[in-house]
């Protein structure tokens, strides 16, 4: 006699902030349903895991970055990776999902059966490079969005000849020691903006070189609302209350860009011209060509991008680059800045569903020629879903909507004997990029992700508010959602040939 692959209810792939939040979810919402995580790293945590580099940090407040169910206590509202780790770690750690993480196990493809109705998933154990096999009933992915083994790095002209060391943010040495040394970081979206002030404490300079200016806006890093509320209320409703001022704001920023978007410029460029000393050439160097929320805004924490600015321990430089030497970069005007370290802070390499190879009765699913179905599952693609966050707003706001929709999808599903659900296209509905962002890192990988349609349910509209309606509240027979019973009782759990 044989046995076949272990079988589970769910199966998480990622144990980032969002593959713990998913467990979470399941559990409390879904008691009785089996499931694992499984893991390709040694450690949870994803993104606050992975990158070690000089002030490691959010770009979102943690009121609204933090899980729905588990407040935000800590004195810093864009808190460091350390802290976020640890934040990610403790949830884990006090509701035992920890102990359902499989570490090391890298899912490589996954096999839908209509006939078992059921995924049999494909994993690789890392350490011993053992090929794995697991069924389950629904497939959820918290993969992320990036390709976590390397970020984006350009050939830069003549970069064997530096004599210095080039790194790449998602790869920092723990050895770099860059204290008294001339450093280059090339770039100017968040990582470059969080990097430049931490490394300036140290290093005798550093340079942002970019190639065109972001837009850069100051906010205190510590939430004083937050601080006064939290004197006064139990943690959670003290939590809640800030969550929602922050994502009313939040929105409120985002709706006056895209409805007035000279005033926010305007309003932009006032902030900055108040951090930095008068005459500073601000229409070169903090003057973007696109307009606000056309890409997200970069944060400086108190300011303090623009306070290394003011001190002299930073300084940026806008030019193309014609070549690295030996000595440093020679920028397009002629002009060379001499470096002695350079990092590559040019962005990351997006991948759809952690690169995942899917299939459905053995038909290969390409995510770039599917459309996404309320930003959350793919057309065609039976029981799976995949948590993606907002451009506009904190990761984990969409997050929390989706794994909760999950559950409500799952609880239907067992109500009415269902094992199948399916979002069936409408040819009608026109296609649309899935962002509409600008961003670099976006437009080239753009084609790899599902697309959008141009209305409801396929329209992503990265609003908050209009999402807890629909995955809070909406129906979940809704009449795209199709719905259907196993045609034969399964009778083995036997791997399904891909």
């Amino acid at each position: 006699m044989t046995t076949g692959p272990e079988h589970l209810d769910v199966l998480i792939v990622g144990a980032g902030l969002s593959g713990i939040g998913a467990g979470y979810h399941l559990q409390n919402r879904c008691p009785g349903r089996s499931y694992a995580i499984l893991e390709a790293r040694e450690r949870l945590g994803g993104t606050w895991d992975l990158f070690k580099y000089p002030g490691i940090r959010s770009d979102s407040d943690m009121y609204t970055l933090g899980y729905s169910f588990k407040p935000w206590e800590e004195a810093k509202a864009i808190a460091d990776g350390p802290s976020i780790l640890r934040y990610v770690e403790e949830t884990a750690r006090e509701n035992r999902i920890a102990e359902r993480i499989r570490h090391g196990h890298r899912v490589v493809g996954a096999e839908w059966s209509t006939r078992e109705a059921r995924w049999t998933v494909h994993a690789e154990h890392i350490e011993s490079g053992e090929a794995v096999e697991l069924t389950c009933g629904f497939l959820l992915m918290c993969t992320g969005y990036y390709r976590y083994e390397q970020g984006h790095a350009p050939d830069f002209p003549g970069a064997e000849r530096f004599a210095g060391e080039i790194v790449h943010p998602q790869h920092w040495p723990e050895d770099l020691d860059y204290s008294g040394r001339r450093v280059v970081v090339i770039g100017s979206g968040a990582t470059a903006i969080t990097l430049v002030p931490a490394m300036a404490a140290d290093a005798a300079h550093v340079t942002m070189l970019q190639r065109s200016p972001s837009y850069v806006v100051s906010l205190p890093a510590q939430d004083r609302v937050a601080d006064r509320l939290r004197g006064v209320l139990p943690a959670m409703a003290a939590y809640q209350v800030v969550r929602w001022k922050n994502v009313l704001r939040t929105m409120a920023s985002f709706q006056l860009a895209r409805r007035r978007p000279r005033l926010m410029k305007a309003l932009l460029r006032r902030g900055v011209e108040r951090q930095l000393p008068l005459g500073y050439d601000i229409d070169t160097h903090f003057n973007p060509r696109y307009g606000p929320w056309d890409q997200r805004l970069c944060l400086a924490p108190d300011g303090d991008l623009f306070a290394a600015i003011r001190a002299g321990r930073a300084s940026v430089v806008t030019a193309e680059i014609a070549k690295l030497t030996e000595r440093g970069v020679v920028l397009s005007t002629g002009a060379e800045l001499e470096a002695e370290v350079i990092v590559t802070a040019t962005g990351l390499d997006l991948i759809a569903l952690g690169g995942v190879q899917l299939a459905v009765d053995g038909r290969e699913v390409k995510p770039g020629r599917t459309m996404s179905y309320k930003g959350m599952m793919l057309d065609g693609v039976p029981n799976m879903a995949f948590t993606l966050g907002y451009t506009n707003a904190s990761w984990t706001l969409k997050c929390d909507l989706t794994c909760e929709y999950v559950c409500r999808l799952l609880a239907h599903m067992a109500a009415r004997g269902y094992t199948q659900v399916l979002a069936r296209r409408d040819p009608t509905v026109p296609e649309l990029p899935f962002s509409d962002f600008s961003s670099g890192y976006i437009q080239r990988a753009i084609d790899r992700f599902p697309r959008q349609g141009a209305r409801a349910p396929w329209r992503l509209y990265q609003n908050y508010a209009l999402d807890i309606w629909s995955l809070k509240r909406g129906a979940i027979e809704d009449g795209v959602l199709a719905f259907s019973r196993a045609r034969a009782p399964v009778e083995s759990a036997q791997p399904v040939a891909v």
